[in-house]
């Protein structure tokens, strides 16, 4: 999960988005912000989405997000319960859920560029099959699949010229080819023009030719002016049908106004807009307010430790409890207030329930307006789609009887279809026993030629009659043949001659550019010698710098490795000696209490306590052995050792507990400094060494600054 999140983070801070995140604000980031980063990444995948979110309802929000995710076929993990948390964690900006798709946008950002721009143009459309009925929408969807077929092709032809990228070699051969068909399109043309030369008006016909090239060129041209025209007459007779249909809608909304229903819609939509004004748009205001101001304090205090919880935890504590107790003193001491109480709480029930109709009424006017959206997005469509109007009410039962009148329509030509189909069925059986009868016939009429000695005759007929038919095909296919070829001849003089002027110039401009590539060529080659040489040259003297670099950083990082620990062994030492000259101070000191302070009283004492314990130990052992008198001597002695040390034991256990706060600060303290130091410490061999290396490269002349 680390790993993602550092992926994600790295890809928002680059180019296009230069968000400027790391690691711990991104995963601080509210369900809102996160979803408007995930909007800005959807937005650079496809432009359309570029939004800003708190202007756009959630649920718009989520289905627009849901939308492009699917066209980019993004598959969520799990099941349909795990589909429909997924919906549900986008809705509100759930970061397990948003924190993968961003991992799976920023990994594939340039392919689903690429899939998004042409899920724009190959989105099959989902007809209903009672449309698909009507010729005009049938057509439109065949023609819109067709296109989108051609744009596949095109789309496919482009990227595979963008991938292939042409050399000079290709290029020279491309250019010898063209020549080479050009002469061959020479001698053609001669063969031909000798061939043409024997007609007498030929150049008539090619004058009749290039007037009728011209004429039709004329004639595309106000094909597609005519086009044009019809184009712009559809759109015109469109925008009248819609200015006419609103106008309608107009005056049927007029029609059924009065004014008793005008001004007491007015005046109810002014008691609305009056309280939204004067009550519930000033209370939101200011508990925005107040919270703007709570999050300002929060954020300009400084941070807070345990300490200073504790604190604030106590006083909450304390003002609960004043809270209380002035609750319970003005219980005890107010008895009007009780008869009170029954219409505030009244009141506060009214106006919650007046905040809360006021809110269902603003909900149903956007879900109103919203509905009114999809309503002119839905008719625009159908206008886009078939260029009429959404049908409504008699135009609708209309349309019903004319589908019905249809469907009977086709069901006659159906049943018609039906009994054509059997019919086939009964003349391809009569069409099997006739042919049948006509092989039964020919074996009868090969047997009679055998017996009358002329057999094959009917065959040899056949075949004569098939051959003269041939050859009446061939005479018409030759004559045509001549026709195709005089056209043919009037079409390659006019490409031959269109190709000589189009080829002219860029021959000329070829000859001198084919001098000057051979120029570069050579240039280029001596121009890449020198510069390999150099390269090479180059790459060998960095290689020995890097080498005597890390040599030298090497020696440096020992020279420093002892001179810390010289420097630590140093330390030690004067601590040492510090510790001696105290020791010898304590014990020369005439101040008994100082004397008690030197280690060799300490250590003393501890001998002599263990001395003790030893003794009192062999007693025990030897309890047994002694008289009365020293048993009890022993006991004695025993039992005032006990007590004594019980004593110190618990002198040492108080001075613990009540150190023991203090001293465990100031370990943290002490831990706190020592993690500071260690942090300057490499901060600052980070510096010398940085220091040290410019120092070395202002040193090292022009080859170290080349390195």
């Amino acid at each position: 999960m680390s790993d993602q999140l550092k992926f994600i983070v790295e890809k928002l801070n680059k180019e296009p988005f230069k968000k400027n995140f790391n690691l711990i604000t991104f995963d601080s980031l509210e369900p809102m912000q996160l979803l408007q980063v995930l909007n800005d990444v959807l937005a650079e995948i496809d432009p359309k989405h570029s939004v800003d979110i708190r202007e756009e309802l959630p649920d718009q929000t989520a289905k627009r997000m849901l939308n492009i995710l699917g066209i980019l076929k993004y598959k969520p993990p799990g099941n349909a319960a795990d589909m429909s948390n997924f919906r549900q964690g986008l809705v509100v900006g759930s970061k397990p859920v948003i924190h993968p798709v961003l991992y799976w946008l920023l990994q594939k950002l340039n392919e689903l560029k690429k899939r998004a721009y042409l899920a724009r143009f190959l989105v099959k459309l989902d007809v209903p099959a009672e449309f698909l009925q009507d010729d005009v929408v049938f057509e439109t969807n065949k023609q819109y699949e067709e296109l989108m077929e051609n744009f596949k092709i095109l789309h496919k032809e482009c990227e595979q010229l963008k991938s292939s990228g042409l050399s000079t070699a290709e290029i020279r051969r491309d250019i010898a080819a063209m020549e080479e068909e050009k002469d061959q399109l020479m001698k053609r043309v001669e063969r031909l023009k000798k061939r043409v030369e024997t007609v007498q008006t030929h150049q008539r016909m090619l004058e009749i030719a290039s007037q009728l090239r011209v004429e039709k060129e004329r004639e595309e041209s106000l094909a597609q002016q005519k086009q044009e025209q019809r184009n712009q007459l559809f759109s015109a007779e469109q925008r009248l049908q819609r200015a006419q249909q609103h106008l309608k809608n107009l005056r049927h909304a007029a029609a059924d106004a009065k004014p008793e229903g005008l001004m007491k819609r007015l005046e109810e939509e002014m008691k609305f807009n009056s309280y939204m004004v004067s009550e519930k748009l000033p209370k939101e205001l200011e508990s925005k307010k107040q919270t703007l101001s709570f999050i300002q304090r929060v954020v300009s205090e400084q941070v807070m430790d345990q300490s200073d919880l504790a604190d604030l935890e106590a006083k909450i504590q304390e003002v609960n409890s004043e809270i209380s107790q002035l609750i319970e003193k003005r219980m005890r001491n107010d008895p009007t207030d009780d008869k009170l109480s029954l219409f505030r709480q009244q009141a506060a029930i009214i106006s919650r329930k007046k905040e809360t109709k006021a809110e269902e009424l603003q909900e149903a006017k956007e879900e109103i307006a919203n509905l009114e959206r999809e309503i002119a997005q839905k008719s625009s469509q159908a206008r886009d789609t078939d260029g009429s109007e959404m049908l409504r009410g008699d135009e609708f039962k209309r349309y019903v009887s004319k589908l019905r009148s249809k469907s009977l329509v086709f069901k006659k030509k159906r049943q018609e279809l039906a009994d054509f189909t059997a019919e086939c069925g009964v003349l391809q059986r009569t069409e099997q026993i006739l042919k049948q009868r006509l092989d039964n016939l020919q074996q009868q009429l090969q047997g009679v030629e055998q017996k009358r000695g002329i057999s094959g005759f009917s065959d040899t007929q056949e075949e004569l009659e098939r051959v003269s038919v041939l050859k009446s095909e061939v005479d018409e296919i030759k004559g045509r043949t001549l026709d195709e070829m005089s056209d043919m001849v009037k079409k390659l003089n006019s490409m031959i001659a269109d190709k000589k002027t189009a080829l002219a110039p860029v021959i000329k401009e070829l000859r001198p550019l084919r001098q000057q590539c051979q120029e570069l060529t050579q240039e280029y080659d001596e121009k890449k010698a020198q510069y390999d040489s150099c390269a090479a040259g180059l790459e060998s003297n960095c290689s020995k710098l890097e080498q005597d670099v890390r040599g030298l950083q090497d020696e440096c990082s020992q020279a420093e490795n002892q001179y810390h620990y010289l420097d630590l062994m140093k330390k030690i030492a004067e601590v040492q000696l510090q510790r001696a000259a105290n020791e010898m101070k304590a014990y020369v000191s005439p101040d008994p209490q100082e004397r008690k302070k030197a280690l060799r009283d300490q250590y003393s004492k501890n001998i002599q306590e263990q001395e003790n314990l030893g003794k009192v130990c062999v007693l025990s052992m030897d309890f047994e052995l002694l008289s009365g008198f020293h048993k009890a001597q022993a006991l004695w002695s025993v039992s005032a050792f006990f007590s004594n040390k019980e004593l110190k034991l618990r002198e040492k256990q108080k001075l613990v507990r009540e150190s023991h706060g203090p001293n465990m600060k100031q370990v943290k303290m002490w831990n706190d400094f020592e993690k500071l130091m260690e942090c300057k410490k490499m901060c600052f061999l980070k510096q010398q060494i940085q220091v040290s290396t410019e120092q070395m490269i202002q040193e090292g002349g022009e080859d170290r600054l080349i390195l």
